[in-house]
């Protein structure tokens, strides 16, 4: 069986919750794409990185699916990995940096997938969602305090690959940022957090607390 570590990225302030991540750190293992998207299915994690090269930050994101040139959690939980100043996904390089308990990159809303935006006018709507059936990627969100940039947020990838709701989407958060121009302070799923901050020329700052499950 193939080496891998198992993160948390976007924990809670207790610890808790996070998007589990599984991480490859030496991708020459599996070099090929089918060998790597064949792992990610087996291993069934929202998206699973492998590690091209450490010093560098080069690394491959797979879904249980498909591979994707950019996605957040997986970019800030192996940045916090390998702690290194910057990755470089087939999108673009992204800037990183640790700050105390927090791991933050650096993207642009273009690299992300594209995604369905959808507030609703409560929290508690929010909460009380059903998944909805296979189709769009939907990004669900409310305001749970506006004028300090609190949003209650749940994610549906609309894919058919056993993964019905995220429990914490980065991609999502950049694409909500970007859109809305400001700081935002993000809860996810059941309990995680996502901070993030547009910075100038386009680009947004992604941030969460990362842990080691093993």
């Amino acid at each position: 069986m193939t080496d891998y570590d198992v993160l948390r990225v976007f924990c809670g302030p207790n610890g808790g919750y996070g998007n589990e991540l599984g991480v490859v750190r030496d991708g020459s293992v599996l070099p090929e794409r089918a060998d790597r998207q064949a792992l990610a299915a087996k291993l069934g994690f929202s998206e699973t990185v492998f590690v091209d090269d450490p010093e560098r930050g080069v690394i491959d994101i797979y879904t249980p699916t498909l591979r994707l040139p950019f996605a957040g959690h997986p970019c800030v939980g192996t940045a916090w990995l390998l702690d290194v100043p910057e990755l470089v996904t087939p999108a673009g390089v992204a800037g990183a940096r640790l700050d105390g308990e927090f791991s933050w990159i650096e993207a642009r809303a273009e690299w992300a997938p594209p995604r369905t935006l959808r507030q609703y006018a409560t929290a508690a709507e929010v909460d009380a969602l059903d998944v909805p059936p296979p189709g769009e990627w939907l990004y669900a969100w409310a305001w749970e305090d506006e004028a300090a940039g609190r949003v209650r947020a749940r994610a549906f990838p609309g894919r058919d690959d056993g993964i019905d709701e995220d429990e914490a989407t980065g991609a999502a958060a950049l694409l909500l940022t970007d859109r809305l121009g400001r700081a935002l302070n993000i809860t996810q799923g059941q309990g995680s957090q996502i901070l993030t901050a547009p910075q100038p020329h386009g680009w947004v700052e992604i941030g969460g607390r990362v842990f080691l499950e093993r």
